[in-house]
């Protein structure tokens, strides 16, 4: 009896696989029901300027509850947070190295107590050097891996638990294309972007029983953020740099729809499937004519 169940399932599995990627296929052409967000509490990482700091307007814009960031800079978090709060929402700051362990579990004890319990974390914190692996320092290397991959697991492992109590909760996580597409110049980042990748993938399969707790994870293309300053690409009408306050509203509603995974742009996706299949020297061609091999080297990042 064992074994005709086995059969039967094994048969009915690329049934069921087609059944799947039909309805996703037939899903995403119709448009999908925005959850509420007016009961929500968001806490951002990184949230004082850049994309963090747009994810927090546009947190607000679309009517969270509340809206905390942390980051390391607080002249940033103030003027951000000032900005919000005078339209009208709710913001506060508190200033948080994501990199040191004790600071983000001291500091999510003081949000607990201060603001509330957070239902949506959006881990956006990250650095970039854009130096050759041989040039790069030793602890600018390893900074790199503190803030953009060890930080998640430690706001995460402050924030998830209660979530998973009250059986409502969302782990957002801004990532990069150069987790799945590395170039030359910048690895450390794309390192640090494909151990975050692999950290959500298995956080979001690990959450699958786990009712009213959800993960999205946003994959853009180069973005024209202060973080990225100088980094050119060789056919920018082809392939513009994105808008931070895109990435920011395509985000807020990718987790207001449950989205798991956003590419953006869309056609990131070409991208990714080219590379599953193509040998490494056509690959080789593709960085060569896209010019990745040198888009790093007028790379001036933050001053």
């Amino acid at each position: 009896e064992m074994e005709l169940k086995s059969a039967f399932r094994m048969l009915f599995f690329p049934i069921q696989m087609f059944y799947h990627i039909v309805r996703a296929s037939l899903l995403s052409l119709l448009p999908s029901s925005k959850k509420d967000l007016s009961k929500e509490v968001v806490l951002i990482t990184g949230g004082g300027r850049g994309i963090g700091r747009h994810l927090a307007m546009e947190f607000a814009k679309q009517g969270a509850k509340k809206v905390i960031l942390w980051g390391r800079t607080e002249k940033c978090l103030k003027e951000t947070a000032e900005e919000i709060s005078l339209s009208g929402s709710e913001c506060c700051y508190f200033v948080c190295d994501v990199a040191n362990r004790d600071e983000v579990y001291k500091q999510a004890k003081v949000v607990r107590e201060k603001v509330g319990d957070v239902t949506i974390l959006v881990n956006n914190a990250a650095v970039v050097h854009g130096k050759s692996f041989m040039d790069s320092d030793d602890d600018a290397l390893l900074k790199t891996q503190h803030i953009n991959t060890l930080g998640q697991f430690w706001t995460t492992k402050a924030f998830l638990p209660r979530m998973l109590e009250l059986q409502h909760g969302h782990v957002v996580c801004i990532n990069s294309i150069l987790s799945q597409s590395p170039i030359p110049g910048a690895i450390d980042y794309c390192t640090s972007k494909a151990s975050s990748l692999a950290f959500m993938e298995s956080l979001t399969l690990g959450l699958l029983d786990c009712p009213g707790v959800g993960c999205t994870t946003v994959l853009p293309f180069h973005t024209n953020t202060e973080m990225f300053r100088g980094m050119r690409v060789r056919f920018p009408q082809l392939f513009p740099p994105l808008k931070p306050e895109v990435v920011a509203q395509k985000t807020v509603d990718a987790v207001r729809t449950d989205k798991v995974f956003l590419y953006l742009p869309w056609t990131m996706h070409a991208l990714v499937i080219l590379k599953s299949f193509m040998p490494q020297v056509a690959l080789e061609e593709i960085h060569r004519f896209s010019g990745s091999y040198t888009c790093m080297n007028t790379f001036k990042g933050r001053t």
